[in-house]
């Protein structure tokens, strides 16, 4: 059982849900982020979501868009990625990671040298954002190939046939996109949510994660009603941004955002 379906799996057991943050690695400088991670986890976050940076995260909003191009400013690269992920497991052997990036890094470096790494490095999912699962089965056999899930999106527009062909092709979980549009996003309908949720619990009997536009306790804790993990990344990424000339003030900030959604999700 992978770190990641274990994680699932004791929260059902204890019927709680996952709360799972999202940061850029690198982000506002490569020094700071493992004691970022480690402050979520303090507060309470079950999964990590890491993101790679790269030049052209076309789902992603302004916010964070500019956090891929502070991190790459001091030159995060994906093997820098790779050792922050390394440098958090030498205290944390329990919190699952997923790397959240883009195709053309994998393909500059190999699928099989980037996995093979990623497997040593402690990483438990990838989630490649532009990669559709019918072009993906290469990918998809060598990160299973190296006990490392490969996480896929569905959007409010996916067909039945497709979240049926997407469900099966992940493991650990699949993170639906609550939104048109990309992260940051503002308008978030429950209802809509749920209805969506319930659509895709009809094929898969995987977790589900819900993110985009889930801006606060309030909204994680309405989301966390039907999902099974609450995905949080643009609220989190804009406070970084916000004190990014004091960067030591980070992670005390983090773990305060992340213990006022936990209280939030587990309330409910």
């Amino acid at each position: 059982m992978s770190r990641i379906q274990a994680c699932f799996a004791q929260l059902k057991q204890q019927q709680k849900k996952a709360l799972i943050p999202y940061i850029t690695a690198g982000d506002p400088h490569p020094q700071y982020t493992v004691a970022m991670m480690h402050s979520l986890v303090a507060g309470g976050a079950d999964v990590i979501e890491l993101g790679v940076p790269f030049s052209d995260p076309m789902a992603d909003g302004p916010t964070i868009t500019k956090a891929h191009e502070r991190a790459l400013v001091h030159g995060t690269s994906s093997y820098d990625v790779l050792r922050i992920v390394s440098e958090f497991r030498q205290q944390d052997g329990k919190t699952p990671v997923v790397l959240m990036g883009y195709l053309n890094p994998l393909e500059i470096i190999g699928y099989e040298v980037f996995a093979k790494a990623a497997q040593v490095a402690g990483v438990d999912g990838i989630l490649t954002v532009d990669l559709p699962p019918e072009e993906a089965q290469c990918l998809t056999a060598t990160l299973k190939q190296h006990q490392i899930d490969p996480i896929f999106l569905l959007a409010p527009t996916t067909t039945d046939d497709r979240i049926e062909s997407i469900t099966a092709a992940a493991s650990g979980y699949v993170y639906y996109v609550s939104l048109k549009g990309v992260t940051g996003s503002s308008a978030l309908d429950i209802d809509a949510v749920a209805e969506r949720v319930a659509t895709i619990r009809r094929f898969s009997d995987l977790p589900i994660g819900v993110g985009f536009g889930i801006k606060d306790a309030d909204s994680a804790a309405a989301v966390a009603r039907y999902a099974d993990g609450v995905v949080v990344g643009s609220v989190l990424v804009n406070r970084i941004a916000e004190l990014g000339q004091t960067p030591d003030a980070i992670p005390a900030e983090l773990q305060r955002l992340m213990a006022e959604m936990r209280q939030a999700i587990d309330a409910t």
